[in-house]
């Protein structure tokens, strides 16, 4: 007994579909092979500085990643990995960024210009509180995760520990406080929080929190009016009764003519900018996102750069200085 003729047709198109599907499976994909160095590491770095200069990181970064592949022990070696850092901080990838800075501080701890990988580790932990669409999920950035904060503040505090006299230290110092005020403003949103659902004792400890930790925040007042508030709530007049007496001495503008506090002064209120822009803009306080490239490990002139390393060296311009 014979098959229909479109019972055939379809028999045989699958065949045919089996047959190429298999003969691309069995076709091996072509092999990348590197062909090594195409230019020497001056030529790299002089590539790579021109495509920094230009804006161009992408480049950059192809160049610097080059020089680290083929001249791992080179001249330009630690000047390549501190720059390949900048580059990709520059294109928002922090997460290699930190990654790069945590190698090169374990395997250069003594290099010269170390001090930089310590402060870019910090800086870019401190981005990733901000990275992507986090923009956008809170108007500001206290009602969120602050993980990465609190990461960025130790690197900071490790930083300005070893290297306080470093090109970088005022701005990591400014760093350091500006995220010091919203790590108190995020124990405040979760203090309100407590508030509203009249979780009282667990509004004091957050409140507390703040007066030990960040005490030379803006954010003390509330914490003081919300620490007095939750007393009184619970019935204990004489603990509620001594925190407004030391509203009335700082902040009398949060007690009510009747003794009581004035819980709703006591809450900052972001601008009206702030909330029209879902927290982008409108904040003084927020921290520039731009970090400045690395000073080149050895200062090189004009004839150096033009000649790619060949004249004027570094070396050259000390010894005939002596």
């Amino acid at each position: 007994m014979s098959l229909p003729r479109y019972k055939i047709t379809m028999l045989a198109l699958a065949v045919g579909l089996t047959t190429i599907i298999a003969g691309c499976s069995s076709n091996p994909k072509k092999e990348v092979v590197d062909k090594g160095p195409q230019s020497s590491e001056e030529v790299y770095i002089e590539k790579a500085e021109k495509a920094l200069a230009s804006g161009h990181y992408i480049d950059a970064t192809k160049h610097l990643e080059a020089i680290e592949t083929y001249f791992p022990t080179g001249e330009y070696a630690q000047q390549a990995q501190l720059e390949l850092m900048y580059a990709k901080f520059q294109q928002k990838e922090y997460e290699s960024t930190v990654t790069l800075a945590d190698r090169f501080i374990r395997l250069n701890p003594q290099a010269p210009n170390v001090d930089y990988a310590y402060y870019i580790r910090g800086v870019a932990n401190m981005e990733q509180n901000y990275d992507g669409l986090m923009r956008y999920t809170s108007l500001k950035q206290s009602h969120r995760d602050v993980s990465y904060l609190k990461v960025a503040y130790q690197n900071f505090v490790d930083f300005i520990r070893r290297y306080p006299s470093s090109p970088y230290a005022v701005d990591a110092a400014q760093r350091m406080q500006y995220i010091n005020t919203e790590l108190a403003e995020s124990e405040i949103n979760i203090a309100r929080f407590n508030v509203k659902r009249k979780a009282w004792v667990a509004a004091i400890e957050r409140a507390q929190w703040v007066m030990e930790h960040h005490p030379n925040t803006a954010q003390v007042p509330e914490a003081l009016a919300i620490i007095a508030y939750s007393y009184d709530k619970l019935g204990d007049q004489t603990t509620a009764q001594q925190y407004i007496d030391v509203l009335k001495l700082n902040y009398p503008n949060l007690v009510k003519a009747n003794g009581s506090v004035n819980l709703k002064a006591a809450q900052k209120e972001a601008s009206w900018l702030n909330k029209a822009t879902l927290g982008l803009f409108g904040d003084s306080n927020k921290a520039s996102a731009s970090v400045p490239a690395p000073e080149n490990t050895q200062k090189r002139s004009w004839s150096n750069r033009l000649s790619l390393g060949l004249l004027d060296k570094p070396e050259d311009a000390e010894k005939s200085e002596n």
